[in-house]
């Protein structure tokens, strides 16, 4: 079963009335299980291609389905809920909320759907990540790499079918992005989830089983 499945997928934004093309009638799918790595220079697309895939952005035209789902027939609040049931997102940024701390912010999804034991299942995650002796810290108080940390927590607590990565490691040392790197491929092999990973670090593309180059608005398959 296909996870995502692309067809001519393209994206334009108003430029000063001429409108700017930023992705070019791409097509391509992901099947259950699979790894992939996006790569390319900045301003390629990347970023712009992982929103568009979790229903964050629409596209201008071309049909984006998740999980079998078309998310241009969805309304906004639909696609919240497609993403909360299907999705993890691990960013650059972490993106925790600095008003919770680490356990709080794995709880959030679990609590959103519905998870009876949110409390229980979110100690076993961040103990799975390596800081079980930090779950009543908050987010100003956790290094980038716990930060990190709890970010993959967060987002494979939910056993999510697919896995977005946004330069999981952009804002980290070289060390530390290689410990987050090893963690969330050994819990992806674990759990069987679908992995799609923006990078641009070769090393991290190539462990994925296909790698994806976007130029100027285009994806082509490397490997």
């Amino acid at each position: 079963m296909n996870v995502v499945e692309v067809s001519r997928l393209t994206k334009s934004v108003d430029n000063g009335g001429e409108p700017l093309v930023i992705l070019h009638e791409n097509s391509f799918s992901v099947a259950g299980g699979d790894t992939v790595a996006i790569v390319g220079a900045s301003g390629s697309g990347k970023s712009t291609l992982l929103g568009l895939l979790a229903g964050l952005d629409l596209p201008s035209s071309g049909v984006v389905k998740l999980g079998g789902e078309e998310l241009a027939g969805l309304d906004e609040d639909a696609r919240a809920v497609l993403r909360g049931r299907l999705l993890g997102f691990v960013f650059q940024s972490f993106q925790l909320l600095p008003s919770l701390n680490a356990i709080e912010n794995v709880m959030l999804p679990l609590e959103l759907a519905g998870v009876a034991n949110a409390r229980a299942e979110a100690e076993y995650w961040l103990d799975r990540v390596g800081l079980s002796h930090r779950l009543r810290h908050y987010p100003k108080h956790l290094s980038g790499g716990e930060q990190q940390r709890v970010a993959v927590a967060r987002a494979f607590a939910p056993k999510p079918m697919l896995i977005l990565a946004d330069e999981p490691t952009g804002n980290l040392d070289a060390a530390t992005g290689h410990q987050i790197i090893e963690l969330m491929f050994a819990i992806n092999a674990e759990r069987g989830t679908t992995l799609i990973l923006v990078t641009h670090d070769e090393e991290i593309a190539a462990r994925c089983r296909r790698r994806l180059r976007m130029h100027a608005g285009r994806i082509e398959e490397i490997s």
